[in-house]
């Protein structure tokens, strides 16, 4: 499963009908809000952040990345009684990222999709804890251990979330 380099001629890249680009990061958001008020141990994944990754990496443009994660990010901001911007930013940065790798990287096997799931949700967990300290001084501790852990079990879910949403996907 080895990540491999393409070319701007051999990347395809997807689009999504009207009801999937809104309904899922909609139910994404709508699970992550209130499930775990029933079910505290799935507060460790991040569905947001999943999804925001997934139509980053299968969309494959900078601009519809980063706006998908503003989006999706300022929408989980206003659902949370924290700042609003805190997930905005963080997810902003890894639709962004998340959208230029998937134009350089061959992203559609599940070994791929592993290791950038947890990259993206450790960079996410950085931002986020950087804005969070730096910006609006909040007291957050971090844990490299509880971090790894939460990346691990957040990409292991990622990838078979991304075999469900490919379903979906539609050739340009």
């Amino acid at each position: 499963m080895p990540i491999t380099y393409t070319s701007g001629e051999q990347v395809e890249v997807y689009r999504f009908s009207v009801p999937v680009t809104v309904g899922v990061p909609l139910l994404a958001l709508f699970l992550q809000a209130f499930v775990p008020l029933r079910f505290p141990f799935f507060s460790i994944f991040d569905l947001p952040l999943l999804v925001t990754i997934f139509f980053a990496m299968a969309r494959r443009n900078p601009v519809s990345g980063l706006l998908t994660g503003a989006l999706i990010g300022l929408i989980q901001d206003a659902l949370t009684h924290r700042a609003i911007g805190l997930y905005g930013i963080a997810k902003t940065v890894v639709g962004f990222g998340a959208s230029s790798m998937g134009a350089k990287l061959d992203a559609e096997n599940a070994g791929a999709r592993f290791l950038l799931t947890l990259g993206f949700y450790l960079l996410h967990s950085a931002v986020y804890f950087t804005v969070a300290r730096g910006m609006v001084s909040l007291t957050l501790d971090w844990s490299w251990s509880r971090g790894v852990l939460a990346g691990l079990a957040n990409a292991a879910v990622g990838v078979a979330l991304y075999f469900v949403l490919d379903r979906f996907k539609q050739r340009t």
